[in-house]
């Protein structure tokens, strides 16, 4: 089969006129077509070489032959809904359990991150009989009604706040109300939970769920402090309602050290509901909620029969299976572990030569790097992000791109598969850059004066 039907200026036109304009592209000014993909390489029409620090959903590397082949070997066999006994499914499920803890034990597959946060809310509020939320400042959680209601990163643009939604403050230690010269930041930022929740009381009403990722990333590649997540747990399970822990974006052991990046808080730590997708299929449209017997009954008591078309189907699960399999036989949570931190250790070294970077944030695969015009003020530097990461597609044919309130921080979220040589390359690139951006405003200084 051609890989490339059409030529690049007839693909672009044809988008323009027929895909919706609010589905943009990435370098939306000088589009890249991609026609194929291997590991962490993406090739274009020309058959030139990007390399992919953005696509965390193909988890263990673009188009892994031992995927396809469990997705063409079972889609060649049997591909039906999940009303029909299979035992991919059920085998599925067994493989998951055994990386949660033990309370977290009844599964829902769905097909995408947002199904799994939508069907989270109904759980919870089913079973507290409760409405409200609470939920991060900048959380993104999905794009159906229900989620982008209690998103503040898509809702500011759009219809407010409902008044069932609260939002508490970003635990970030860089920038935020709490910082890392706090000496207890986890409870500090907890107790502004706590606050809220006392809040949401006095107006006679009652919290639902504290909804959030475990490690935010569209609030800009966010750790969250020790101690914060069971402390808010314990708030909100005094208040009657559940904690979900959104893992769509982190989990599946990107993280190298912990499978689930809630298990970063410590083992006494676990959430109720957890919500997985992106990576689950390594780009197969594959996600699932998991929750406790007791939280699942409650569901299930309502009497209306929860029925999902295509989720948990055998080909879905199969993949599912396929990828658990390739995390275990490649050790690429182990991979993670060390790519991470020499990537993290590169970049902190690269933070002495720059005054424009202003944290090295991350562990394992999941990298942020903050940019900043001033150290002290931590003003965000907007722009040099934005060149910054269009001048390592053009000149480097490296893909990276930007998240955080301000678009300043660089995030690194590249296939498990990302190698020590990769680290090294981006690092080397994002160096010669920053060193020309730099030497170019000084000669504009000294133009000025």
């Amino acid at each position: 089969m051609a890989l490339n039907k059409l030529r690049k200026e007839e693909t672009l036109a044809m988008r323009m006129r027929l895909i919706g304009q609010s589905c943009r592209l990435f370098y939306s000014d000088r589009p890249v077509k991609i026609v194929r993909a291997r590991g962490q390489y993406l090739f274009d029409e020309n058959d030139q070489r990007y390399l992919d620090c953005i696509s965390n959903v193909h988890h263990v590397g673009h188009c892994h032959p031992s995927i396809t082949k469990a997705a063409a070997t079972q889609m060649d066999l049997l591909n039906t809904n999940a009303r029909f006994l299979h035992d991919n499914i059920v085998l599925y499920a067994d493989r998951l359990a055994a990386t949660l803890p033990e309370k977290l034990c009844v599964f829902y597959f769905v097909n995408s991150g947002s199904e799994a946060n939508d069907l989270a809310l109904r759980l919870a509020r089913q079973y507290t009989q409760h409405e409200d939320v609470i939920v991060l400042d900048h959380a993104y959680h999905g794009h159906l009604m229900s989620l982008i209601d209690i998103s503040p990163y898509k809702f500011r643009k759009l219809t407010g706040q409902k008044e069932w939604v609260h939002v508490a403050p970003l635990p970030d230690t860089y920038r935020g109300m709490y910082r890392e010269d706090h000496p207890n930041p986890g409870q500090a930022y907890a107790d502004t939970v706590k606050d809220l929740i006392e809040e949401v009381h006095r107006k006679g009403r009652k919290i639902s769920a504290f909804f959030a990722e475990s490690l935010p990333s569209v609030g800009g590649q966010i750790i969250l402090p020790q101690g914060y997540s069971a402390k808010v747990a314990e708030y909100v399970h005094s208040a009657g309602g559940v904690f979900v822990a959104d893992e769509v974006q982190t989990g599946f052991g990107r993280l190298g050290t912990h499978f689930w990046a809630f298990q970063q808080q410590g083992e006494g730590f676990c959430p109720d509901i957890v919500t997985m997708g992106k990576p689950m299929g390594n780009g197969h449209p594959l996600a699932c909620v998991v929750t406790t017997a007791e939280i699942a009954g409650a569901f299930t008591a309502n009497g209306v029969e929860y029925f999902n078309t295509f989720g948990g189907n055998p080909v879905s699960c199969a993949i599912g299976l396929a990828v658990l399999d390739v995390i275990e036989k490649e050790d690429l949570r182990g991979n993670a572990t060390r790519v991470g931190a020499h990537l993290k250790d590169l970049l902190t070294k690269l933070q002495t030569r720059h005054q424009v970077i202003g944290e090295v944030r991350g562990i394992g695969l999941f990298v942020g790097l903050e940019l900043v015009t001033d150290r002290e003020k931590k003003t965000p530097a907007t722009q040099t992000a934005a060149l910054l990461v269009k001048r390592l597609k053009e000149e480097d044919r490296i893909c990276v791109s930007t998240d955080g309130p301000w678009e300043s921080v660089l995030k690194f979220k590249p296939p498990m598969c990302f190698s020590m040589e990769d680290a090294e390359l981006v690092v080397q690139c994002i160096d010669r850059i920053l060193t020309d951006i730099e030497a170019r405003d000084l000669k504009l200084e000294k133009e000025d004066i």
